[in-house]
Parts: C-alpha cells; sequence; structure tokens
C-alpha cells in the first residue's frame, strides 16, 4: 500500500478564512448611525395623554361631549385593572388622579392600550429604553400638560 503524501499549504487556513470575510456582507446592522425600520405592529413606549383621559365621548364628538375633569378623583382605571405586569399605578398630581407607568415592569402587551375606554393610552415606536438607572423607567404623569377639552 502506497501513502500518498498530502501536499501541505503555504497559506494558514486562519488567514484564508481572514481574507475571506472581506468578501462577504456583514452580519451586523449600523445601528446606532442608521435606524432600523420597525414592522408596523412594533411595541414600543406607551405614551399617556391626559386630554384624552379627562374627556368622555357619548356618541359623535361634534354633538355631545361629558368633561368630567370637574370631578374630583376622576379615573376610571382600567387600566391599572388589566395589566397583567402591575406596571401601572394611580398617583395624585396637582389634585387629580393619573396612571403612573412602570416600564421596568412592563411587558409591552399593550393590554393597556386596548383597554383603555377613552383612547388616552397609545403606542409609540421608541424602543431605546435602556439605562442603568432604573428610577429612569417610571414614566410619571406631567402636571404641566394642559387640560383642556379637545
Amino acid at each position: 500500500m502506497t501513502e500518498k503524501k498530502q501536499k501541505k499549504s503555504r497559506i494558514s487556513p486562519m488567514f484564508r478564512r481572514t481574507v475571506s470575510h472581506f468578501f462577504t456582507k456583514p452580519a451586523t446592522t449600523k445601528y446606532p448611525f442608521v435606524k432600523p425600520k420597525l414592522p408596523d405592529d412594533f411595541r414600543g413606549e406607551t405614551q399617556y395623554k391626559v386630554k384624552s383621559c379627562n374627556v368622555i365621548e357619548l356618541g359623535s364628538p361634534d354633538l355631545l361631549t361629558l368633561d368630567v375633569r370637574s370631578i374630583v378623583g376622576v379615573n376610571c382605571s382600567v387600566c391599572v385593572r388589566d395589566c397583567p405586569a402591575n406596571a401601572i399605578e394611580i398617583v395624585e398630581v396637582d389634585g387629580k388622579r393619573r396612571p403612573q407607568f412602570n416600564f421596568d415592569r412592563c411587558v409591552f402587551c399593550y393590554q393597556c392600550v386596548e383597554s383603555c375606554p377613552r383612547k388616552a393610552i397609545k403606542s409609540s415606536e421608541l424602543y431605546e429604553l435602556a439605562t442603568t438607572d432604573k428610577k429612569s423607567l417610571i414614566k410619571k404623569p406631567n402636571p404641566n400638560e394642559t387640560e383642556t377639552a379637545k
């Protein structure tokens, strides 16, 4: 039996692999510089609008609107009741009760968006929530937002 000697390559396998990577497409994206295109059903940070929460529309908005701002402590609390992660709590701001969102607990299921009868909680495309300070993930209601009817 005669064995053929294999001819050893003078180019190392590591060098070949390194050179081959120059001609392939990168596996990563240029994220901080180029924002990705988000899908239509993307679930980002929820947005809360005080104006929508204060006004209950009955029927057509042009015909009948009930302003409930004068009632002290008005808040339906449906969002708090329906949140599976208990990420929403009601806090008092300037004598009014408003929802406070804790994004450190939120699972972004959007049950609050779906169950809000007044459509005061909306979806957004904000996804950059990374932080080293957990307290910055608590979104407190804005007391300076004007509370006028639509």
